[in-house]
């Protein structure tokens, strides 16, 4: 039985690193644009009152922080996926741990992003980018917790040396 979750994991694998890639992809793209379209200050103004240091000129006022967090979800994430295909190749109780802890520690800032996600959903007033990482973080969020389901069961199934 164990032998039947290592395509499972696999295919889990697989399918997370190509969300979080993309996530990371449209994350990259969010900063770039609030850079170059926020906030420009002369010497002699001074700040907003509003003027927070988060500050995304699309979206609404999660926008900010969930971006930054979706973007550090997606790189943790792409980097468990590492680990992670390095215990699918070896398949063994050596290489559990690792793969298992950092696919832990990636699913925690999915799940952090994901109420960033939630909350933004719930402001309103964005545009499609944002609405794909938001569906991304989202479907993260559960096939992350899958995929670590996956690779504890097959080690829960099989039997010790």
């Amino acid at each position: 039985m164990a032998g039947n979750l290592k395509p499972v994991a696999s295919l889990l694998l697989v399918l997370n690193f190509c969300m979080y890639a993309i996530v990371a992809a449209i994350g990259g793209w969010a900063i770039d644009f609030a850079i170059d379209h926020g906030f420009i200050i002369a010497s002699g103004l001074v700040l907003p009152a509003q003027f927070s240091p988060v500050f995304f000129p699309m979206g609404n006022a999660a926008t900010g922080f969930f971006v930054i967090f979706a973007l550090i979800a997606s790189v943790v994430g792409a980097a468990a996926a590492l680990a992670g295909f390095n215990h699918i190749r070896a398949w063994n109780s050596d290489s559990l741990p690792a793969a298992a802890s950092s696919a832990v520690i990636a699913w925690t800032l999915t799940l952090l992003a994901m109420g960033l996600a939630c909350k933004e959903i719930d402001l309103g007033g964005r545009n499609t980018r944002l609405r794909t990482m938001e569906a991304f973080m989202i479907i993260l969020s559960a096939t992350q917790l899958l995929y670590i389901l996956a690779i504890h069961g097959a080690a829960a199934i099989r039997p010790r040396a």
